[in-house]
């Protein structure tokens, strides 16, 4: 009886410890978790960046298309919810990740930019939202349209 009684706790406790409330890192978050989790400071963590949050592309002929990527790693201890990546204009198109990221794991923020109808020297940014104290980080990135002369 009482090797019955032990494998039903030791199953029982098994199963507790498997019981996680918090979404599981690689699940896509829905419009409204997100918006809890970057209100809910008691959820907030941390985010480093990789490389440089400021990119220099050099140059570019103008009506090219480039992707420009921002690595960085979750540095915090709660799962980190990207809920929102804008830029700040239309030639410039970013990816959001739409996973949850766990502690340590790492992650891109990608963008497109279309230099068609540029010239010279631009400057853009891309704005991430995040469950992060300040929830908004700018990523910059610039770049330098030359044109074929005829």
């Amino acid at each position: 009886m009482k090797k019955v009684l032990f494998i039903l706790i030791a199953g029982m406790s098994f199963v507790a410890c498997k019981t996680n409330d918090k979404k599981a890192p690689g699940i896509e978050l829905s419009k409204d978790d997100r918006e809890k989790a970057i209100k809910d400071s008691a959820n907030f963590t941390s985010i480093q960046w990789l490389d440089s949050t400021y990119k220099d592309l050099g140059q570019i002929k103008e009506g090219k298309q480039v992707e420009v990527a921002y690595r960085f790693k979750n540095s915090g201890t709660k799962n980190l919810v990207i809920s929102d990546v804008t830029a700040s204009c239309g030639c410039t198109i970013p990816e959001k990740p739409e996973q949850a990221f766990a502690p340590g794991e790492d992650g891109i923020i990608k963008a497109k930019f279309d230099s068609r109808n540029k010239k010279g020297e631009v400057r853009k940014s891309v704005y991430v939202t995040a469950n992060t104290n300040p929830n908004s980080q700018e990523l910059i990135f610039r770049a330098d349209i030359i044109t074929d002369k005829k």
